[in-house]
């Protein structure tokens, strides 16, 4: 079995979090990573990729020997979920693991980054505590990517070449991303080794997941979404929207139509969307409306159902999305309503992915609920500042 090959330590840190078998990621990629390959990994999100590269990270880091393993993530939930992770995983051997990330004060990081051992950083704000001279990445090891290519779609990749060219070249080098983009392959073969690489189906099952769609005038699809919320009954529901000012609409009208809802999406701070998630988690509130902050890294149990309130741009994010339900052998369903505006992007994804069987709904008899205009929670122009592209990315992030 994988995770005998795994220090004493490691196995009981294992244990203790109530993993008996390994995951396909992890029996592909542990036996590599334990022997100091560089590695890239296709899995998606929830695949256990963390535990994957964590095992080199707790076995080969020496405690108070300074920063020995660099994480990369795109986002700030994503970078406080691997170090819970890390350190759960590190129990046993004391690691001191950290995040960096922006959104919060820098003066506490500082102090963390100089008795840190693992960092567990988004691009933006490391980058800012490099050129701060606070931090020495002359010690590190090991150097992961985690969620590569969503890192890249964010515009992340310029950031993150340049955070990889301050790291020592002798060292293990892994890269996990759900899709492989060709900017992704180039930065492999300039800065990996022979590298190994190892795919994971997704964990999605496609025969328990249903798909549907609905045509609905646009000034009726938050009276459909508040019917169907209220009449088709499950586990944790998601409702994505593609901007914050839309996620904050649907959270307020569903709220003054009886439906208890929390947002989370990258206007919020970091303590209330840190606060949601757990919410979240824990089933005090059962509906989620969210931009595609939330769509990737997040660990998210029990998602019953998907509503898509507009359909995303990228296909790829649509894939995200919906794979946060039908898992690990539960069933799920997808919820897609469709007005006018929505169509163009929908038949992209019908084009790119013909595999995809997504039923026409005939649209039920839904009475017109009350609604509310929600004004903008980000001020005009706040994001239109002068400042630098980079500059305006972290502070988002």
């Amino acid at each position: 079995m994988v995770f005998k090959a795994l220090s004493k330590e490691l196995q009981k840190a294992i244990q203790g979090m109530g993993i008996t078998e390994p995951t396909e990621i992890q029996t592909k990629s542990i036996p590599a990573i334990m022997a100091k390959r560089d590695v890239i990994g296709e899995s998606a999100t929830g695949s256990g990729k963390t535990l994957a590269f964590g095992s080199t990270i707790v076995d080969h880091v020496i405690p108070n020997q300074g920063l020995q393993a660099l994480v990369l993530t795109p986002t700030r939930e994503l970078a406080e979920q691997v170090k819970g992770s890390l350190k759960e995983l590190s129990f046993h051997k004391h690691l001191k693991v950290i995040s960096v990330y922006g959104g919060v004060s820098i003066g506490p990081q500082i102090d963390d980054l100089a008795r840190a051992d693992v960092v567990v950083a988004t691009p933006g704000r490391f980058l800012d505590h490099l050129e701060r001279r606070t931090v020495n990445t002359s010690k590190i090891k090991i150097l992961v990517l985690d969620e590569a290519d969503r890192m890249l779609d964010m515009g992340f990749i310029d950031d993150v070449e340049r955070i990889i060219q301050t790291c020592p070249r002798q060292r293990q080098t892994l890269f996990f991303s759900a899709t492989m983009a060709p900017r992704i392959r180039d930065l492999s073969k300039k800065y990996m080794d022979d590298p190994v690489h190892v795919y994971a189906q997704k964990m999605v099952d496609p025969a328990k997941l249903k798909q549907v769609f609905y045509n609905v005038e646009r000034n009726q699809k938050l009276s459909l979404l508040v019917h169907l919320l209220k009449n088709e009954k499950g586990g944790l529901v998601m409702v994505f929207c593609n901007t914050r000012h839309t996620t904050d609409f649907v959270v307020k009208n569903l709220s003054i139509n009886g439906i208890k809802a929390i947002a989370i999406h990258g206007g919020l701070t970091q303590n209330k969307r840190t606060k949601t998630i757990e919410q979240f988690n824990s089933s005090t509130v059962g509906v989620l409306a969210c931009t595609d902050v939330a769509a990737r890294g997040l660990h998210i149990d029990n998602v019953s159902h998907i509503y898509n309130y507009e359909i995303p741009k990228d296909p790829k994010d649509y894939v995200h999305r919906i794979g946060r339900t039908a898992r690990a052998g539960e069933e799920g369903k997808v919820i897609n309503l469709l007005s006018d505006n929505d169509h163009e992007n929908f038949g992209r994804i019908q084009r790119d992915y013909r595999e995809f069987n997504i039923e026409n709904i005939q649209r039920p008899y839904v009475e017109r609920v009350k609604t509310v205009r929600v004004e903008d929670a980000a001020p005009r122009g706040r994001f239109n500042s002068r400042k630098p592209n980079h500059l305006k990315r972290r502070s988002r992030y």
